[in-house]
């Protein structure tokens, strides 16, 4: 039977709405009669979210001024903790999904996992940035031997990374920067060549809850205890952070990512800090996908 004998009499309104129904799919008809497929753009791939950290971070900041310098108004950022945002990362690489996150290196992500920043043709992340050690004021009267070590600070990404990559594979912070150490005695000893030996005295380090900061901090805990320091890690908000070395509570850190990330901080405590060196360069910030996700390489890409 045909298919106009199984509708006959409906009408010619029947027909008409029947026959638009059957066209009514993922595909649109067009006037020649071809097939135009509907385009899925960058925004809806990802349900126009971006996948964050911590609220209080200044990466975080940053990226809110992205998404208005670049007028992506329909875009949601959602935040969390640095595991929670791997973990998603994680979740869509495996099953090769979009997924779009704000990310920074040196990150152990980007050795477990094939990624590429989005260029940011309006630098709001800025350019390559670098990381400072920061003092509370009197901290050089007060603990003379750590400030020289802190001033002498030095290290590279791949230092880091080399903690960061063991303790994400599950080794315990203390034990990757203690290997860490062990395998890398010259270096250490240029921060620590002369300083002499204290007994027992107190000194408070707080970082900021990546795992970037786990690691340095972890490194400096074992170097500064070699010295005979008694020392307190305390992990906390960016906020929390510079404020605690404001009101000298606490007295180090050496997580200040400059002159983007946490300038909000340190201008707002300006005098009230003191930033003894730089002791990493050519840090990153931004946003980044899988490489997979071939179509989108710039901020600028997805506005389409």
């Amino acid at each position: 039977m045909t298919l106009f004998k199984k509708v006959t009499g409906l009408g010619t309104v029947a027909l008409l709405a029947l026959g638009l129904a059957a066209c009514n799919s993922d595909n649109t008809k067009i006037d020649d009669g071809k097939t135009a497929e509907t385009t899925v753009t960058a925004g809806d791939s990802v349900d126009h979210t971006i996948t964050g950290i911590d609220p209080g971070s200044g990466h975080m900041e940053l990226t809110a001024r992205a998404l208005k310098e670049y007028d992506l108004t329909d875009w949601n950022l959602t935040s969390g903790s640095g595991a929670a945002m791997t973990a998603a990362l994680k979740k869509a690489y495996d099953k090769e999904e979009p997924i779009i996150v704000t990310a920074w290196s040196p990150h152990w992500m980007f050795s477990k996992f094939d990624l590429k920043y989005l260029d940011d043709p309006k630098l709001v992340y800025g350019d390559s940035e670098e990381i400072h050690s920061i003092v509370r004021t009197g901290m050089k009267e007060d603990l003379p031997e750590a400030y020289t070590v802190f001033q002498r600070f030095n290290w590279d990404m791949d230092d880091m990374g080399e903690i960061m990559i063991a303790i994400e594979d599950g080794t315990k912070p203390e034990e990757a920067a203690r290997t860490w150490i062990t395998s890398n005695k010259e270096k250490v000893a240029v921060w620590t060549d002369g300083v002499p030996k204290v007994n027992g005295d107190e000194i408070n380090l707080v970082y900021a809850p990546w795992d970037s900061e786990l690691a340095s901090h972890n490194m400096m805990k074992l170097v500064l205890e070699d010295l005979g320091y008694n020392v307190n890690l305390s992990m906390v908000e960016p906020g929390p952070m510079f404020s605690a070395i404001a009101d000298g509570s606490a007295d180090a850190t050496f997580a200040a990512w400059l002159p983007n990330t946490h300038k909000t901080y340190v201008d707002k405590f300006d005098g009230k800090l003191d930033d003894i060196g730089i002791n990493m360069v050519n840090v990153k910030q931004g946003l980044a996908v899988p490489t997979y996700m071939k179509d989108i390489n710039s901020i600028e890409d997805l506005k389409k």
